[in-house]
């Protein structure tokens, strides 16, 4: 079995507007300096590594990339060093779908994630925010990633899913595996895509006799709009992508919020005195500090905001660095918690935009609410270090706290 610790090294960059690499100790530790000079060089700037790639720097560049699935291909979504063949072992409808395949594969996806399902499931979110806080309440410090913020969306998922809430530890294993080391280490992204493929037919075997009350036999019981099954492909690519997209993303999310709670006494305490702003809160935390970056494949020429675009490149979409555009919002550089007028892009933007935004926003809101009622305080553990993830997905890894008394 390969190490599935570290993702290996590229050489470092000492040019961001020609040569830039999201994967760089640089761009994980702390990115907004630089897509600020990338935005000043220009609405897209390009680079030689991974075989060519763009990024559009600019609200606007991303917004018309992430409308246009003429000139720019779902297939790829993630900036590799890699680009083999596409098989439909390796695709995750929808989210791997260009129209007219895109818009059935994600209607489908949509009833279990509607708001009125994310109540049904809130109890048991903060069922599980406060079994997890139970078990550490009386300590003095703790890494709130390693005892929190990951299991919130790992145990709601396998939930829904209906799959072990105890194989949690699986699931992040594959996720690092996939979003980090695979962009470098195409077998180890193969391992993964190989053992959660395993995994989901399993279940999907077990409920062929006897079915169940959750999301894999609800997959299984859909139907396309010929009126036929899905095929176990479908239904197994379709169960990837929610383990995937549903855990990594929210965690990452719900870990920034504390990071940057523990670091802003002022705005910890308004939410504290101002519960009912936490929603307000929660879409400003997700514009700030969006987790998620995406990716397209430039199948056609084109251009982007003027700028010239060649087939045969990826596209590095960083809604993040369309989040932080100072011409979209004023203040971008700053939190603002109490933001008003706030139409960022964190969810995607386009026909890709998230379908699990609901479950999302929930549990953040529900993680910082049972968070902040029984540890008001709290703060970074000077003695730590905050390690942030590589790659596709931007959170805290490492979130070493000092709680209460030990501040």
């Amino acid at each position: 079995m390969s190490d599935v610790s570290q993702p290996a090294a590229h050489p470092p960059v000492t040019d961001w507007v020609h040569d830039f690499d999201h994967t760089d100790p640089q761009w994980t530790e702390d990115p907004f300096p630089i897509w600020d000079e990338l935005r000043a060089a220009g609405p897209v700037v390009h680079t030689e590594r991974f075989l060519g790639c763009y990024m559009p720097t600019t609200y606007e560049a991303v917004r018309e990339i992430a409308n246009d699935s003429e000139h720019f291909s779902s297939r790829r979504i993630i900036v590799r060093d890699v680009r083999p063949e596409i098989t439909s072992k390796n695709a995750a409808p929808p989210i791997t779908s260009d129209p007219p395949v895109h818009k059935p594969a994600k209607q489908l996806l949509l009833p279990p994630f509607t708001p009125d399902a994310m109540k049904k499931l809130e109890p048991r979110v903060r069922a599980i925010c406060n079994e997890l806080i139970d078990g550490f309440i009386t300590e003095d410090r703790l890494d709130a990633a390693e005892r929190y913020t990951k299991h919130i969306p790992v145990r709601a998922i396998a939930h829904m899913l209906g799959i072990p809430e105890a194989d949690s530890d699986l699931f992040i294993r594959w996720i690092h595996m996939i979003l980090e080391l695979g962009i470098k280490d195409e077998n180890t992204l193969l391992q993964a895509v190989h053992e959660m493929s395993a995994y989901f037919s399993a279940h999907i075997e077990a409920r062929k006799n006897k079915p169940t009350d959750d999301l894999i036999s609800y997959l299984m019981n859909a139907r396309d709009k010929e009126g036929n099954p899905l095929e176990d492909s479908h239904v197994l690519g379709s169960l990837r992508l929610l383990l995937i997209a549903g855990i990594d993303t929210t965690w990452s999310a719900i870990g920034s919020s504390l990071w940057h709670l523990a670091r802003t006494p002022a705005d910890r305490e308004r939410l504290i005195a101002e519960p009912g702003l936490i929603p307000t809160a929660v879409e400003e935390l997700l514009r700030a500090y969006s987790p998620v970056t995406m990716a397209r494949e430039v199948v056609k020429e084109t251009t982007v905001s003027g700028c010239p675009v060649k087939a045969g490149n990826m596209v590095l979409l960083s809604f993040p660095a369309a989040n932080r555009d100072p011409k979209m919002f004023p203040d971008a550089d700053k939190v603002v918690i109490d933001r008003r007028e706030n139409r960022h892009a964190a969810f995607g933007l386009g026909i890709h935009r998230c379908v699990g935004s609901n479950l999302a926003r929930m549990e953040m809101q529900v993680a910082l609410e049972e968070w902040l009622k029984r540890i008001p305080d709290f703060a970074l553990d000077p003695a730590g270090t905050v390690t942030w993830s590589q790659g596709t997905v931007r959170g805290p890894r490492q979130l070493p706290f000092l709680l209460g008394k030990a501040m």
